[in-house]
């Protein structure tokens, strides 16, 4: 393996696993948008280095548009979300989330 592979690989599983151990340790609302884009981002980085081993850009390039864009929906919904815990109760702990009504 070149070194670009060994680079490639452990910045992507770093990024994997910094942004599920914030999913998995945090309450407030705000860092769990972060971590939730942070693994996105090493999941973009993954499918970029597997359409360079596979040779086939193009059909990574399309994935990656699709990831970004998945991506971006889930963000912006949940920053709705944060924004209404916030207004309600002046905070972003998750555990009041049961007390929002639509």
């Amino acid at each position: 393996m070149s070194p670009f592979t060994i680079v490639a690989l452990t910045a992507a599983l770093l990024l994997i696993f910094s942004g599920l151990y914030l999913l998995l340790k945090t309450h407030n609302m705000l860092r769990i948008i972060i971590a939730i884009e942070i693994v996105m981002k090493a999941i973009t980085l993954l499918l970029v280095f597997a359409g360079l081993m596979n040779g086939k850009m193009a059909l990574t390039q399309a994935f990656i548009i699709t990831v970004i864009l998945v991506e971006v929906v889930v963000a912006v919904v949940a920053a709705g979300v944060a924004i209404n815990l916030y207004r309600h109760n002046g905070d972003m702990e998750i555990s009041r989330l049961n007390k929002l009504n639509g």
